[in-house]
């Protein structure tokens, strides 16, 4: 499998490429607009179809890339069956299976950072890896406090979904602001502080006192990504 890691410096954004092999099917997970060129020069270079672009949630702060690889590759997007996004080609429910060339992502309904994020666990048979989205992060967790959050859910969907995962799993989360690339759903049950040795009261408490401001971008991204990253286009002015 051909698996590619990309980091949008501006949103501390992750995003996912998997592919079975070159010249074969391909998939990616939370594709950031700026980086449109960067990804559709890999397909072109490893000679891939992509197949599917996915976003595990509506972010608040960037801009996703889903319309224009629509555009571009004639691919499927693909969003949480919940979400308010009208533009996505397909709407995936809770325990449902994506299949390309041999490649499995199963989806978990993970809510609690948004009231509509989805997890990714590769090879739901015998897990490999879950891609998180900002539900659970490396040593934390995504903000609770709009988009439908809910601290009380996002303590449900960590440790009654995700944490039930195999300890060897890998995560890969959406963000990371630290440098972390990877985890692991065994670390995250022992180091994370926000979880590890807390009850979910404590939880719930920590998230309601996080007191962070509202993402930068989240006026225009907010709006934009429920059109699949569409920005408005401008009106002229009169003259």
């Amino acid at each position: 499998m051909i698996f590619r890691q990309f980091f949008d410096t501006t949103s501390s954004t992750y995003t996912y490429f998997l592919a079975a092999r070159m010249g074969g099917e391909a998939l990616i997970i939370d594709p950031v607009k700026e980086q449109l060129p960067h990804y559709t020069k890999l397909i072109e270079q490893l000679g891939v179809r992509l197949v599917h672009a996915i976003d595990t949630h509506t972010h608040a702060d960037h801009v996703t890339a889903l319309g224009d690889l629509r555009d571009a590759t004639h691919c499927t997007t693909v969003m949480g069956e919940l979400s308010k996004a009208e533009c996505v080609s397909q709407r995936i429910n809770d325990g449902e299976t994506l299949r390309i060339d041999g490649i499995e992502l199963g989806a978990i309904y993970t809510p609690g950072h948004t009231d509509e994020s989805f997890s990714f666990v590769l090879g739901p048979a015998a897990p490999r890896a879950v891609f998180t989205g900002d539900v659970l992060l490396i040593r934390g967790s995504g903000r609770t406090d709009f988009q439908g959050g809910d601290a009380s859910r996002s303590w449900d969907s960590i440790v009654n979904k995700l944490f039930r995962l195999p300890e060897s799993t890998t995560v890969y989360p959406a963000h990371d602001y630290q440098g972390w690339t990877a985890s692991s759903i065994g670390e995250e049950k022992r180091f994370n502080p926000r979880l590890a040795g807390k009850t979910q009261a404590q939880y719930v408490e920590i998230m309601n006192n996080l007191h962070l401001p509202h993402p930068r971008m989240m006026d225009i991204a907010l709006p934009a990504n429920l059109s699949c990253g569409q920005l408005p286009v401008p009106s002229k002015s009169p003259r």
